[in-house]
């Protein structure tokens, strides 16, 4: 836990919404945070680890999005080398 932070390789909107797209290797990520925001998370590539609410999901390629709501404590964790994970939100809430 306690991933090395990890800033958006590719950051941009598209009609009103914001994709983060994060290239991470393993133990990188986004630490443990909150935000008055609501968004959206998927695994494309590699796998990560989802923590919210003291709830562990592993995310792969196969995995659904999982949605992070409005001041929901969480945090995502590369688990491998090569991992892409992006993050989907309202543009002008970051």
């Amino acid at each position: 836990m306690n991933p090395t932070p990890l800033a958006p390789h590719h950051s941009f909107v598209y009609d009103g919404t914001r994709m983060n797209v994060f290239y991470a290797n393993k133990g990188e990520g986004l630490p443990s945070h909150s935000h008055s925001y609501s968004h959206g998370t998927i695994c494309v590539a590699g796998s990560c680890a989802i923590r919210k609410d003291g709830v562990e999901v592993i995310s792969t390629k196969d995995s659904k999005p999982i949605n992070l709501g409005a001041v929901d404590w969480h945090e995502i964790e590369a688990l491998e080398d090569n991992t892409v994970f992006i993050n989907i939100f309202a543009d002008g809430k970051y």
